[in-house]
């Protein structure tokens, strides 16, 4: 895999070979000491917790037919 970019969306992930997906998880390895040693913090987060904001709840009330 020398500088050929991919996307599993796009390949699908099933069509990866096993040595692709190691150079993949290699490549995401590296990155990670990189922003750790570039004084990066990795933060977990409960499983709860969404990244979409709160919705307003939906004004169904008229929605009927009298």
């Amino acid at each position: 895999m020398s500088d050929e970019q991919f996307d599993a969306k796009e390949v699908g992930a099933e069509h990866l070979s096993v040595d692709c997906r190691q150079k993949v998880r290699d490549k995401l390895q590296s990155e990670v000491e990189a922003f750790l040693a570039g004084g990066g913090k990795i933060q977990q987060i409960e499983k709860n917790i969404s990244g979409d904001p709160p919705q307003r709840p939906g004004n169904n009330y008229t929605s009927r037919p009298i």
